[in-house]
């Protein structure tokens, strides 16, 4: 199963059937171009074609910005979006409906999850009309006074202050109700009561205005200072955005997302006029994050506050996005003075002063080097020598594409070197020829060689020794994630690269996975089954070789049991 309720065989149908080159057409003109059909990317700003749809592989891939991915991929960033909701656009495009038998579970399900979104509503709703009704809510209201907040700002947000009583919510709904949606606890005694009592709410809201959780701050010096819900079927924290339901109910395509630390950050901004704040929900900006509000948008600012906290907060985010940073993106890093955040500096100094800030922020690629350059004496080839060591870790998570050979051909100034490659030393060569396997990548090594190969190409799969795959001792990562390529093919039947790729959706090999099965492949056909099985071969051999050493070194230091024995004994044999 996959996709909630949504059979894994009838993903795969509709997988087969579709023709990505009508789908695609249907939202962007496609013309013919050789053996492909080409168009001007969707997902960047561009002048020359450069967005390339495959129909015999069925997936398309971007030579400008490296978006690639199959039928679903492209609904889910086209369109905007969730798994789900693309397999059932994907599924009325075709004219097929959700199988029966599938169809009485989900409308089950759906009416179970509809009640819950009803009552995280109501409990919005109730503490909303607690400003009103609840005398005690006078101290919250006055709080928020100070800080700037008046009635419409209020009512946009749809803020609020939950009592300060143990069992005010299961009086008025019943406790089973709560329980799934995280605004009961359990007590010490086996008794429940009201998770937020004495506190100012801010409703959580998804992209489509549904709310999902709460986030609630004290109005004393009780700790925590700002507490959330906890994490349920409706609300996971890494992945939700708060502030990106209100501004995108202003602006459906916002020029940019400012993405600041708190609610009353992104409150202050909006009050302001600054209508693109958001802010992620107490925990360090993820790969979820990001690929949502880059959805929207393909530029943020990320504004953290001058601290130490701040700096710290700052360059986890510089970690995060490097992964997602396609051609065509653009991040910026703003750090406040010392001990502002944004809502005090706007209150001190103005919006301007915040504007102003805001327009002299530092690109990624300039916080990235600074990083790595203003601790150590790049004129010294010891500095030098460090600046690559640790920069160059960090360009291997860049997806491959222009921006990662602008940010390459900077570490190269910098470092007062003309060549460097951070990329492993095995190239595909044929008749004299290198041919690079990913487009825009120079190297790949035998186990990367190997994995698009056979996710391209699932039929390679009788060329595959599974006594050799199956070698004991031998469990990298690139050889067990080999093995599971192998086994979907054989007992899954995923006998398409599309099949394959959608298979591992959910798993953390996907995007991996999907980056390497979805990159156009610069090989000649014919030399497919060549390439493919001297790369296994040398998979296995560098693997044997790594275990190997390990053995050397440890029977060096502590000897060997009788099971390492025999392998150590094994693979002196076959080298």
């Amino acid at each position: 199963m996959s996709g909630g309720s949504i059979p894994r065989e009838f993903i795969d149908d509709l997988l087969v059937r579709v023709d990505i080159v009508d789908l695609i057409d249907s939202r962007v003109p496609l013309k013919k171009s050789g053996g492909n059909f080409v168009a001007r990317c969707p997902f960047h700003t561009e002048k020359t074609p450069s967005f390339s749809v495959n129909r015999s592989k069925q997936f398309y891939h971007c030579f400008g910005c490296g978006a690639s991915g199959d039928a679903i991929s492209f609904l889910m960033s086209f369109d905007h979006l969730d798994f789900v909701e693309a397999v059932e656009d994907l599924a009325g495009f075709l004219g097929l409906e959700v199988p029966k038998e599938q169809q009485s579970f989900a409308k089950s399900s759906k009416e179970n999850v509809a009640q819950s979104y009803e009552l995280l509503q109501q409990v919005a709703l109730f503490y909303h009309k607690q400003f009103r009704e609840n005398p005690d809510a006078q101290q919250a209201i006055e709080y928020l006074k100070v800080r700037g907040v008046g009635g419409e700002l209020a009512r946009q947000f749809l803020l609020g202050y939950a009592p300060n009583q143990w069992k005010t919510l299961e009086v008025k709904f019943g406790k089973n109700s709560l329980l799934e949606i995280g605004l009961l606890k359990a007590g010490e005694s086996g008794g429940m009561y009201d998770r937020f009592r004495g506190r100012i709410m801010f409703p959580i809201r998804d992209r489509r205005g549904r709310v999902i959780g709460f986030g609630g701050r004290v109005l004393d010096d009780s700790q925590p200072k700002y507490l959330n819900s906890p994490e349920t079927p409706y609300f996971q924290k890494g992945k939700e955005v708060y502030g990106l339901y209100e501004v995108l109910k202003k602006q459906a395509k916002p020029p940019c997302f400012i993405i600041v630390e708190g609610y009353m950050d992104v409150i202050a901004l909006h009050q302001y006029g600054v209508g693109n704040a958001v802010a992620v929900l107490g925990t360090a900006i993820s790969e979820a994050h990001l690929n949502l509000l880059f959805r929207f948008a393909s530029s943020l600012v990320f504004c953290f506050d001058g601290d130490a906290a701040g700096a710290q907060a700052a360059w986890r985010a510089v970690e995060a996005v490097l992964p997602v940073m396609r051609d065509g993106r653009q991040v910026k890093i703003m750090v406040l003075p010392r001990g502002e955040d944004p809502d005090s500096l706007i209150r001190d100094k103005g919006i301007d002063v915040f504007t102003e800030m805001q327009d002299r922020a530092q690109p990624l690629s300039d916080y990235f080097f600074l990083h790595f350059t203003e601790s150590r004496d790049v004129n010294t080839l010891e500095g030098r020598a460090g600046l690559v060591k640790e920069a160059k870790s960090y360009l291997k998570k860049l997806p491959n594409g222009v921006y990662q050979e602008l940010m390459l051909g900077q570490l190269k100034k910098l470092a007062k070197v003309e060549d460097l490659d951070i990329f492993d030393s095995n190239a595909i060569k044929y008749s004299g020829k290198t041919f690079p396997l990913i487009a825009g990548q120079k190297r790949n090594s035998p186990a990367r060689t190997a994995i698009t190969l056979l996710l391209q190409n699932p039929g390679l799969m009788k060329l595959v020794d599974e006594q050799v795959i199956g070698s004991k001792g031998l469990d990298s990562p690139a050889i067990n994630l080999f093995r599971k390529i192998v086994k979907r093919i054989s007992v899954a039947k995923a006998s398409s690269l599309v099949s394959l790729v959608e298979s591992f959706r959910g798993e953390t090999e996907y995007n991996y996975v999907r980056r390497l099965g979805f990159q156009n492949i610069q090989l000649p056909e014919d030399v497919v089954e060549k390439e493919f099985t001297e790369a296994l071969g040398r998979m296995i051999r560098q693997e044997r070789e790594k275990v190997l050493e390990r053995l050397i070194l440890k029977e060096k230091d502590q000897g060997l049991d009788e099971f390492e024995r025999r392998l150590f004994l094994a693979l002196l044999e076959k080298k």
